[in-house]
């Protein structure tokens, strides 16, 4: 099969993906990518819910646990490395498994992004000065009023937020202007994604928490409590630790309780951004069978149309 076949696993955390990856990349003797910018941090195994050592060992994977926590990072550099790699590895197999988190980093790797202009430092200088005073809540105001319809942004990530006024009060465009070049790929890309009903999704959720408590996640957010102002430890599981740590909330069960509303949000908004997207092939997570018999019958379509 000349045709290189890309297969995409997306869909909300704590939906299976990494359990079905295994299962699809083991049976096309393949390697997995991963597209969780969570997940690229050595550091972070617990709180992202890294695979385990055993689950690494069972298939080679790419992009996890690559990066330290001190290292800058971002879509942009991502889209770069992971193209190198996938056209590396085609050299070997015909069909690769990628596992996406993260809605722009897939959409790095699948349509490529563009380029933003140069941001003025006064401008971002001036963002960081009023959240520092005024708090989140100055940055979602200011962004309910810029944004146009359909466009989102984690309004609880002050980064994203500052990320997002910065462009528009620098450029006078929104940075959906910027998203309007889909690159072509050398590889043709097939995207599943997985579902459940929400309250199974709710519940794995709250299990997974429990689980990161049980297994060390206070100990792990400890370790690095001193570099919580890193952009890559501003992410669910551990800011609500580090509240717990600064003593800015005094009940730990309250702030595991935030962890668990906070993840929930975050899968609702992952499966709001995925549900826009008319090319991804839906199945329940569970029917790994039916995913493989499809995968199957798209590659030899894929081949016919070669012949």
């Amino acid at each position: 099969m000349n045709q290189k076949l890309l297969i995409f696993i997306l869909g909300p955390t704590c939906i299976g993906k990494t359990f079905l990856s295994l299962f699809l990349a083991e049976k096309f003797k393949t390697e997995i990518l991963s597209c969780d910018s969570r997940q690229f941090y050595k550091e972070l195994k617990i709180g992202t819910s890294m695979p385990t050592i055993e689950e690494l060992s069972r298939v080679p994977h790419h992009f996890i646990g690559h990066l330290s926590i001190h290292q800058t990072y971002n879509a942009k550099l991502f889209e770069i490395d992971s193209l190198k790699k996938i056209s590396k590895l085609f050299t070997k197999y015909s069909v690769l498994i990628m596992v996406g988190g993260s809605s722009l980093y897939e959409k790095a790797v699948t349509e490529g992004l563009s380029v933003f202009p140069k941001i003025s430092f006064n401008i971002r200088n001036d963002l960081i000065y009023h959240f520092k005073k005024k708090g989140i809540s100055f940055l979602q105001k200011e962004f309910f009023k810029l944004k146009k319809p359909g466009e989102s942004v984690d309004i609880y990530n002050p980064i994203r937020l500052i990320r997002y006024l910065e462009i528009v009060q620098s450029t006078g465009k929104n940075p959906s202007f910027f998203y309007n070049t889909k690159k072509k790929r050398n590889f043709i890309i097939l995207k599943i994604g997985l579902t459940m009903p929400r309250y199974q999704i709710y519940s794995r959720i709250n299990n997974r928490v429990d689980h990161m408590i049980k297994i060390g996640l206070l100990d792990e957010a400890r370790l690095y409590y001193n570099y919580k102002n890193l952009n890559s430890l501003k992410t669910i599981g551990y800011q609500e630790i580090f509240e717990f740590f600064s003593g800015k909330k005094n009940d730990l069960n309250k702030s595991i309780e935030k962890i668990k509303r906070n993840t929930r949000k975050y899968a609702k908004k992952q499966l709001t951004w995925y549900r826009k997207d008319t090319s991804i092939i839906w199945f329940d997570s569970r029917e790994k069978k039916k995913i493989l018999e499809y995968i199957l019958k798209k590659q030899w379509a894929i081949l016919d149309s070669n012949q």
